[in-house]
C-alpha cells in the first residue's frame, strides 16, 4: 500500500511538473510571437472619429400622448402595489 501511494505522488509530480513546464514555454513563445508581429507587421489604420450627431428631442409631447402615458403608469402601479 505504501508503495503505490509513493508510485502515485510520483506520477502526481511528474504530472504537475510536466504542466508547469509546458505553461512556461507557452508563456514564452507567446510573447516572443507578439514581439515579432509587432516588429514586422504594419502599424493597424485607425479611423478617423466622427462626432456623432445627438438624437433632437421633440419640443413638446403630444397631449393625447401624454394623458396615454399617465394613464398606463397609473395601470401599472395599481397592478404592482406591494
Amino acid at each position: 500500500m505504501n508503495e503505490l501511494m509513493s508510485q502515485a505522488v510520483e506520477l502526481m509530480i511528474a504530472g504537475m511538473g510536466f504542466v508547469f513546464v509546458f505553461l512556461v514555454i507557452l508563456v514564452f513563445a507567446t510573447g516572443a510571437m507578439s514581439k515579432i508581429i509587432a516588429r514586422f507587421a504594419p502599424e493597424p489604420a485607425t479611423p478617423a472619429k466622427t462626432p456623432r450627431a445627438k438624437p433632437k428631442a421633440p419640443a413638446s409631447v403630444d397631449p393625447d400622448t401624454a394623458a396615454a402615458i399617465k394613464k398606463a403608469i397609473a395601470q401599472f402601479r395599481s397592478r404592482h402595489k406591494k
